[in-house]
């Protein structure tokens, strides 16, 4: 199936939703205001993953298993050891291919607003300290920047293992926003 504009209508009725994008793209924003419309169930990937101190969760990958197992539900698109599991159990990928300066600026403010306000992220971690995009060479502005191109092929690759999986591909926030509007509505087909 050829990449989907938002204004292609979709071949199935969704119910589970994978939301993919580069860090920063608005990911998890979609994914919330997609459950709140549907009803369907949303966990944040990055509190599967991610426990204390920044360490990954041994039980990430059967977490996410057995959370795709529900009927409805949404989800953002990360990391490579759930990412065909995710594609195979979804009904749509939604893919928030913004551009690099887009995405750069968002993940930048979010970064910064973080890590002013000391916001608790998942399991008790917070943002880094700033000094450590100059040092991390995986701090998640460089990591942004530097996967941005990756996630075009990592899409191509679900479509190549599951051609039937309809993918639309959102080039703005607006594109996105107007798309839940059209589809996010009761009765209408999400």
């Amino acid at each position: 199936m050829p990449l989907l504009r938002p204004t292609d209508p979709l071949p199935v009725s969704p119910r589970r939703f994978v939301v993919a994008g580069t860090s920063g793209a608005g990911k998890s924003t979609l994914a919330r205001r997609i459950a709140a419309r549907t009803g369907a169930d949303y966990v944040e990937i990055d509190g599967l993953f991610h426990g204390e101190h920044w360490t990954p969760r041994p039980t990430f990958a059967d977490d996410v298993e057995h959370f795709t197992r529900s009927a409805a539900w949404v989800i953002e698109w990360q990391y490579d050891d759930v990412r065909d599991l995710l594609a195979d159990r979804a009904d749509v990928m939604l893919w928030l291919d913004l551009p690099r300066r887009t995405v750069t600026r968002q993940v930048v403010a979010r970064t910064l607003r973080r890590r002013l306000r000391r916001e608790e992220l998942w399991n008790g971690n917070t943002e880094p300290p700033l000094s450590t995009f100059l040092t991390d060479p995986e701090h998640i502005v460089r990591y942004a920047w530097n996967a941005h191109a990756a996630t075009a092929e990592k899409v191509r690759r679900a479509l190549g293992r599951r051609p039937e999986l309809p993918v639309v591909r959102f080039t703005s926030r607006h594109t996105a926003d107007r798309w839940l509007k059209a589809h996010g509505q009761p009765g209408s087909q999400v």
